[in-house]
């Protein structure tokens, strides 16, 4: 069996520490995608080593990415080339077409 060693693994657990996580406030089964409903309230959860625990409460999607990614607010993504229109013919992954029968 090969375990890894007990400091490796603390290493791993303690790294996640101080981790934020955003969870729609809705009646149900627990947590739901962050698409669902974006203008819910979100609970602001933070891993503290051994369960998730209540940091603050963003009003809807948009306040809680700004608390979850705060480097990347307000910043639009750097332009890219442009990407290339499709080439002409039918592609690899697509099927042959197949004749048509014309009733002759």
């Amino acid at each position: 069996m090969d375990d890894e060693p007990l400091s490796s693994w603390v290493e791993r657990r303690d790294a996640k520490i101080g981790r934020l996580r955003a969870a729609p406030v809705t009646c149900g089964e627990g947590p739901k995608g962050s698409h669902v409903d974006p203008d819910a309230p979100r609970v602001i959860e933070r891993w503290n080593g051994h369960a998730w625990e209540l940091h603050t409460i963003a009003s809807n999607l948009a306040e809680a990415q700004r608390i979850l990614h705060p480097d990347t607010a307000g910043t639009s993504p750097v332009p890219g080339p442009a990407p290339k229109p499709l080439g002409p013919g039918p592609g690899e992954h697509r099927k042959p077409q197949t004749p048509r029968y014309d009733g002759r």
